[in-house]
């Protein structure tokens, strides 16, 4: 079976070769296509490098400091090696910091062309200078250290983060080097050159290092003597990273997103390759963080880390977090419908009953039906930011809501309507308690908890209100655009919107955004029919992470008031969990969802928002994936609304047809199906024309046209 987190991983990229290789676009060679005239427009978004060999950008003039010969030789090879020098200690450390363009991961070589342990003759590796040879030969090597860093700001002479600020401690924060005396390669493997009978030592590296900038500098540290010198003369030729995480070529796309707006169409893939430097093999030794929860069943599996510089490792309290098994649930159910593998439910059926029936149940006041926080010996479990709510919290009861109704499904697909049916009943308890005891009548938006007198604490989060809109049944389509526009009026900033709208709950939390939890909300206003207002907050969100170092990659947080990384250079400047709008433009904008395992049968409901036009393809389990093609013409007496949709012979779906009036006309292949009023396979619901559709035209699809309704028709 595959594995749950890569193939989720799958669906938001498209690259669905990483679950199954046969499930990789096999139509186009990648030669091929290269070959071709035509490049399909898509491909100029992509991120990834040509090689998995990834070589510097360019030196950063201002930042290169003392005795440093032809800082750009190390880059481009002209004139020779980039050669540092350093007579003495009291002389400043020569150091480069190179720039790798964007974020990335991997293990660093560098090829070095000898060195000196003393600079006196300015020539590494004279062989006539004999004194010169007889120094080398000595233990004492010229030493060269190495800090990374994602961004110019928080770039030290140690890294903004490394493997052993999180234990298993064997370097400062730096990676050091014994440069040899002649010419050769080094590569940051984890460990030390000089290991001791503990498994730590002298002249130790950290290995794998995500980032974008590396600063290289000649210098040692003390407790590495004898085995390094701070002074001397270091010749290096040539710096490269060899890629360790995911490499999404345009050749590995099997599902793909443009749109009118070039700026939405570039985060898109830029969220694509955010989440390919967070795939990689498990390998705990040499690089997952030592946080207590490495296995052999995870040794050399591919895995969804958190980052590629930070949360390494699954980490041990996980499951303790108060709001992450109801995670799991949801997280499975798109596992199955995206993917077919059907099988995983019955394989965790009583996982599921467990976390239902009995875990959240014991969480569950019996007065009031609501699960909540403080009972069962709850008070210190954590969440998603380990946040310090209690009580009948906002976000846990409609995540819970959602999280049976989505079991539900899951349940009626195996055959068990009993638990499918109790749980449905039990969803819809829990939304109606929700509905009447939580939302502040005054605001016009949910509570977020209580405080230790069980009153309602003021301030009202983002996740809570969100998920209360997505989850089904809480509250009516009018109620959430109150929702939605009073949290606009109150938590919106130049970077996105905070998810809370005051700081009652904790200090900062009013000027803090999390692009993860900002997704619910973007989902929550393009399903209530408000998809402007969503493209408006990604142009604030993923327009501020772009147009800051980085660049490219989606932070996993970002503080005020001035939109910094909230945790400063600890905060992983490429995380997973920011790249909802992957998402959001495949599965709303474009509007392609699975409404069964595997797409045996499908939605396509395409949310215009102010955009021209939107193209694309979502990838399904066989192969072919769904193809949508939409046009928004205007408000003009001819067709108003086009849009063409591919998909396999033998599945069927529904089209929402935007429409700007009841008064249309709406004809599929140039047949009308619909004029007005409601007809057989078409009706009018919600601004939308509701039109059922089969699969199988490979080459024309389904074509279908809007237009006004002409009089005395």
């Amino acid at each position: 079976m595959p594995n749950l987190w890569t193939s989720l991983f799958a669906f938001v990229t498209g690259q669905w070769d990483v679950i199954n290789p046969h499930w990789r676009d096999s139509s186009t060679p990648r030669d091929e296509s290269i070959r071709r005239e035509e490049v399909p427009s898509w491909h100029q978004y992509v991120r990834a490098s040509e090689s998995r060999t990834i070589y510097p950008a360019r030196v950063i003039p201002d930042l290169t400091r003392g005795d440093v010969a032809n800082p750009s030789g190390l880059i481009n090879g002209e004139g020779g090696s980039t050669v540092f020098t350093r007579a003495s200690t009291g002389d400043e450390a020569p150091s480069v910091t190179v720039d790798f363009g964007q974020n990335t991961v991997g293990i660093i070589s560098i090829s070095f062309a000898g060195s000196s342990s003393t600079s006196t003759s300015g020539t590494v590796g004279h062989e006539n200078d004999e004194r010169k040879d007889q120094e080398d030969s000595s233990n004492s090597r010229p030493g060269i250290r190495l800090a990374f860093s994602e961004t110019l700001q928080f770039l030290s002479n140690v890294s903004d983060f490394s493997r052993s600020y999180n234990g298993d401690t064997i370097t400062p924060g730096s990676d050091q080097i014994a440069v040899g005396q002649n010419a050769y390669t080094w590569t940051a493997k984890h460990g030390c050159q000089h290991p001791d009978e503990q498994g730590k030592g002298q002249v130790c590296a950290d290995g794998l290092h995500g980032f974008r900038y590396l600063r290289i500098y000649l210098d040692a540290l003390p407790s590495d003597a004898p085995h390094t010198t701070p002074q001397g003369q270091v010749n290096i030729s040539s710096v490269s990273l060899a890629l360790s995480a995911y490499h999404g070529t345009s050749d590995t796309f099997k599902g793909w997103f443009e749109c009118s707006d070039e700026e939405l169409t570039q985060w898109w893939f830029d969220g694509v390759y955010t989440n390919d430097l967070c795939v990689d093999e498990f390998r705990g030794a040499e690089d997952a963080e030592p946080r207590g929860a490495a296995s052999e069943t995870l040794e050399g599996k591919i895995v969804l880390h958190d980052a590629p510089k930070r949360d390494r490792d699954p980490m041990n309290y996980t499951l303790p977090l108060f709001d992450y098994p109801l995670w799991w649930v949801v997280c499975s159910h798109d596992y199955v419908w995206y993917t077919g593998d059907v099988e995983y439910i019955s394989t965790y059926y009583a996982n599921l009953v467990a976390v239902l029936d009995g875990w959240y149940v014991s969480v569950t006041d019996p007065e009031t039906g609501l699960v909540t926080k403080g009972l069962n010996g709850t008070s210190g479990y954590g969440d998603y930011a380990f946040l310090p709510r209690q009580g009948p919290v906002t976000y846990y009861n409609a995540l819970y809501v959602l999280a049976l109704r989505r079991a539900a499904e899951m349940a009626a697909e195996i055959g068990k309507e009993r638990d499918a049916e109790r749980w449905v009943a039990r969803a819809d308890d829990v939304a109606s308690t929700l509905a009447r005891r939580n939302f502040d009548t005054a605001r016009g938006a949910f509570f977020d908890g209580t405080d230790g007198n069980g009153e309602f604490v003021a301030a009202h989060a983002q996740d809570g209100n969100s998920l209360a809109i997505l989850a089904g049944g809480v509250v009516d389509t009018n109620t959430a655009r109150g929702i939605l526009a009073y949290y606009a009026g109150a938590a919106s900033r130049t970077y996105g919107n905070a998810f809370y709208d005051s700081d009652a709950v904790g200090q900062g939390f009013s000027q803090r955004v999390y692009a993860f939890i900002s997704y619910f909300e973007m989902a929550a206003r393009f399903a209530s029919g408000v998809g402007e207002t969503a493209v408006e907050e990604m142009r604030r969100l993923y327009g501020w992470m772009a147009g800051q170092d980085p660049g490219v990659t989606f932070w996993e947080g970002i503080g005020g008031p001035d939109g910094r990384p909230y945790e400063d250079g600890f905060t992983s400047m490429a995380h997973g969990w920011s790249t909802g709008i992957v998402p959001l433009m495949s599965g709303h904008v474009l509007g392609v969802r699975p409404t069964g395992p595997g797409f045996r049968t499908w939605s396509v409901v395409p949310e215009v928002s102010g955009l021209k036009w939107a193209k694309g393809v979502v990838p399904t389990p066989e192969g072919e994936g769904i193809r949508v093609e939409w046009e928004d013409l205007g408000k003009g007496e001819g067709v108003q609304f086009r849009i063409v949709v591919w998909a396999a012979r033998g599945t069927r779906g529904v089209v929402g047809v935007p429409v700007r009036a009841r008064d249309v006309v709406v004809d599929v292949g140039g047949r009308v199906v619909y004029r007005g009023r409601d007809g057989v396979g078409a009706r009018f619901e919600g601004e939308k024309v509701w039109v059922e559709v089969e699969g199988g035209d490979a080459v024309d699809g389904v074509a279908i046209s809007v237009r006004l309704v002409q009089e005395g028709l």
